[in-house]
């Protein structure tokens, strides 16, 4: 049973950001900056939101969360409404996948 209502629970998870998270993005950042890697973009507009872009050599980098992707490494798992994370894991990863495996290219911008 969820410690929530329906309402709060939602208030909840509205707030939390898809985008910005210290324990990877940010991170990720600092590493990029301390070894003087450049050329780098973030938000940049391409299908499946990589979170980070190297337009002229034409590579993303996706810097996935654990919980939200199905990574298996802190072993997780909701014990309130399983089926329900169950199956929006299950969508992530089908997801990922067909990203991961080239159902979308990199155009440049004015392509």
């Amino acid at each position: 049973m969820d410690s929530f209502d329906k309402l709060t629970r939602s208030r909840v998870m509205s707030a939390v950001k898809s985008k910005g998270n210290k324990s990877t993005e940010l991170l990720f950042i600092t590493f990029l900056k301390s070894y003087k890697i450049t050329g780098w973009r973030r938000n940049y507009p391409l299908k499946g939101k990589p979170d980070f872009v190297f337009p002229n050599i034409r590579l993303v980098i996706f810097t996935d969360g654990c919980f939200w992707h199905g990574h298996n490494c802190r072993n997780t798992t909701p014990k309130a409404n399983s089926n329900y994370w169950s199956a929006k894991i299950l969508k992530n990863k089908v997801r990922d996948s067909k990203i991961v495996n080239g159902h979308f290219k990199m155009r440049h911008r004015g392509s």
